[in-house]
């Protein structure tokens, strides 16, 4: 039986795009009252939050700090596409999360 069953999971990526070749980094990540944390500040702040388990499984298990791996780029990447799609044209995307319930 998985530790993290049953339990929230939150990851919050930043990516800056003035930097050629970075990738997102991993700034924050956690099960359970971390994660729920994570979702709040992210709400309290206007940050889009996505709700995927698979893909916050993954992420909050790297270390914070930590550039996303390759294999996750696409998934990152069609995640920031789904964003761009919800901000108004004003506004400047800052930030976006990925947790599960």
């Amino acid at each position: 039986m998985s530790q993290f069953k049953n339990s929230q999971r939150a990851a919050a990526l930043k990516y800056e795009s003035d930097k050629p070749g970075s990738a997102p980094v991993v700034v924050a990540a956690g099960a359970g009252y971390t994660a729920q944390k994570i979702i709040e500040i992210a709400e309290q702040h206007n940050i889009p939050v996505y709700r995927d388990d698979s893909l916050a499984t993954l992420l909050s298990q790297l270390e914070i700090g930590t550039e996303i791996p390759p294999e996750l780029y696409q998934a990152i990447a069609d995640i920031y596409i789904y964003f761009l799609n919800l901000v108004p044209d004003s506004q400047e995307l800052s930030g976006s999360g990925a947790e599960s319930q």
